[in-house]
């Protein structure tokens, strides 16, 4: 019995794209959090070494091969050096201390700080307590960009997905002029997702992440950074017209949702023509969300 649980635990990691998506989207489900099926594997562990069962023994190296395959690079130590420190954020729209999580934000020391979950009364209180640290800033609907260096070639990035009527703007393009160059910045927040009975609902995301997609493939410029609210792990086929594109982080977990117990990490940072050295989680704020910082290296 434990020997079989192993063994699927296993086949879950390795072929968890075999998964269908057809029924629930329980392949998007499963991967959303993949890495947790490392904690099958722990249990597994103790409950092999009480029975004193050799075969459970052995069939775990399988699970526990798989895990490290896919996630070991993420735990290797240090954060490696950078030419470009930038942090992520959903500040929640329900945030009651903007001024704190500007405050917290900037502590940090980034380069470019995006924001999303803008909301017309706190959209002052982050432009006035950035500006003296970040006097280059730029905000489109809820998300915006507050940058060290100069920006220029601002512009809306239309990711609505079709059957959505309301006024949404979600996505905005800057390019900043780093010491090392010019980098087209892009801050976006996905469509929410869903679980319930019938499986994860995730269509406009995943319709959103298309579109984004198709404006990053069309980007002029080498270098692009993406950062936003995705609602999704990178491991996530529904993110896929994104991971297909850009790199991810090599090194941290960074789970930064929910804040309070946090189990997957749905704030993202990708690079194109660049490495995302290192990605770790900020001290939570107000928001529902803890901030996250990457570290970039340019290609």
């Amino acid at each position: 019995m434990l020997a079989g649980v192993a063994v699927l635990t296993a086949v879950l990691l390795a072929f968890h794209r075999a998964v269908p998506n057809s029924v629930g989207r329980l392949g998007s489900l499963l991967e959303a959090f993949l890495p947790w099926l490392g904690l099958v594997a722990v249990v597994l562990l103790g409950l092999a070494l009480l029975r004193r069962s050799a075969t459970a023994l052995v069939a775990l190296l399988l699970p526990v091969a798989a895990w490290t395959y896919l996630f070991g690079g993420l735990l290797l130590p240090g954060e490696p050096e950078s030419d470009l420190l930038v942090a992520q954020h959903n500040v929640s729209d329900e945030n009651t201390g903007p001024a704190g999580t500007a405050r917290a934000l900037a502590d940090a020391g980034p380069d470019l700080i995006a924001l999303e979950e803008l909301v017309p009364t706190a959209l002052p209180v982050y432009e006035k307590t950035l500006a003296p640290e970040y006097p280059y800033h730029a905000v489109r609907g809820t998300v915006g960009l507050w940058s060290k260096h100069p920006l220029s070639g601002v512009r809306l990035v239309d990711i609505k997905p079709p059957r959505i009527t309301d006024d949404w703007r979600r996505g905005l393009r800057a390019v900043a002029r780093t010491p090392r160059g010019e980098v087209a910045a892009y801050v976006v927040h996905l469509p929410s997702v869903r679980v319930g009975a019938s499986g994860l609902a995730s269509s406009w995301r995943d319709e959103s992440a298309g579109r984004l997609g198709e404006a990053i493939a069309a980007e002029q410029r080498k270098r692009v950074i993406l950062m936003g609210d995705l609602n999704g792990t990178v491991e996530d086929r529904g993110l896929a017209p994104l991971t297909s594109r850009m790199n991810v982080a090599e090194r941290g977990f960074a789970f930064s949702f929910p804040a309070g117990f946090p189990v997957a990490r749905i704030d993202q940072v990708m690079a194109r023509s660049a490495t995302v050295a290192h990605i770790r989680t900020l001290p939570a704020t107000g928001s529902d969300h803890l901030p996250v910082a990457a570290r970039i290296t340019l290609g």
